[in-house]
């Protein structure tokens, strides 16, 4: 048992495979589950998943009492293990954790405060700008004219500019900083993230550059989370957006006036240079540079390390630096080692 996140109340299997969307036979439905845990550490009282074919071996030989599997994979379900059949056995596994574990679902006050408990060494320079119920840690700062929704959390080390808005239920972890900006409700930003900083705009002079002013701001709307040391520049002359639903990684850099649609997926270490959009649901890989003013169309995807330097279309896959279609991609580069095969076996002069 974790003791940073001890599971809820034991569930009954069929409940679980009702609320993930999965089926179980109707004589396991009535079995006792404890926890979720991976197949070479379950036992009889856990829920498991097989992830991928290679991890196949695992699946024989675990001891869950239940297991997540495509029906492809149902003979491979040791007996007394009862078989969870879904076609996305990874996405039910984690909404079956988020059943035993809805207490690491959003993050918690460091210290044991409740409701509405502002601490001693915080400051609040308007109180009356605090909604019922919300929490502000130790030592951070909370200028005036800032309005704190219902239920919010702002976190020890907080720093929160003159004007901004955040809306409900949100949580700011510690020693996050935010300036200029308009957070929404149920919106969740790690430690450490810098939110409404200047974005990175220069005039070349005689003389050098000089910096160009950044008047506008950013805009989070509702059930955003932004991971750990991210930053979101604030716009030059119009708004910085991310929308409602988008989920970003730690570590990602949003240049100014940049505009991201709804129920993104933006992985670690992504950067995302001034004034690009992005369109609804769109999926950026890991390590990925997006260069500025280009357009990635809704739904698209862009594998991780890629350099995109032109617009992609909607629902396209793009991978590469330079990135270009995915398919493209990947029958160059067969090309590309068929020719060096054909260079090595040729013979010598």
């Amino acid at each position: 048992m974790s003791r940073f996140f001890p599971p809820a109340d034991p569930l009954l299997l069929g409940a679980i495979a009702d609320a993930v969307g999965a089926t179980v036979d109707g004589t396991a439905r009535e079995r006792i589950m404890s926890d979720v845990m991976p197949l070479d550490t379950a036992t009889a009282e856990h829920v498991s998943f097989l992830r991928n074919p290679r991890h196949r071996r695992d699946l024989e030989t675990t001891r869950a009492g239940a297991v997540f599997v495509q029906p492809r994979f149902l003979e491979s379900v040791p007996e007394g293990c009862a078989a969870l059949l879904t076609e996305r056995p990874a996405n039910a596994f984690g909404l079956a954790a988020a059943l035993f574990h809805p207490s690491a679902m959003r993050p918690r006050p460091l210290t044991s405060r409740g409701g509405g408990e502002v601490a001693s060494s915080a400051i609040v320079e308007e109180p009356g700008g605090l909604e019922a119920n919300v929490i502000v840690e130790a030592f951070a700062v909370v200028a005036r004219g800032v309005e704190v929704g219902r239920g919010s959390v702002i976190g020890p080390n907080v720093v929160i500019g003159p004007g901004c808005t955040i809306g409900r239920g949100t949580v700011i972890g510690a020693n996050t900083t935010v300036q200029c900006a308009h957070i929404g409700d149920r919106v969740i930003i790690h430690p450490g993230v810098r939110i409404g900083q200047d974005g990175f705009g220069l005039a070349r002079t005689p003389k050098g550059y000089q910096k160009v002013p950044q008047v506008g701001a950013v805009v989070i709307q509702d059930d955003v989370e932004i991971g750990a040391n991210s930053c979101v520049d604030r716009g030059s002359r119009r708004d910085t957006v991310i929308g409602k639903g988008t989920k970003i990684d730690n570590m990602v850099m949003v240049g100014h006036n940049v505009s991201i649609g709804c129920h993104c997926v933006i992985a670690g270490c992504v950067g995302i240079a001034g004034s690009v959009t992005l369109g609804d649901s769109v999926t950026i890989g890991g390590g990925s540079g997006l260069r500025d003013g280009i357009t990635i169309g809704a739904g698209a995807s862009i594998a991780g390390f890629s350099g995109v330097g032109d617009d992609v279309p909607e629902g396209a896959t793009w991978g590469g630096n330079p990135a270009i279609d995915a398919a493209r991609y990947f029958s160059e580069r067969k090309q590309y080692y068929r020719l060096l095969r054909s260079q090595s076996a040729a013979p010598k002069p």
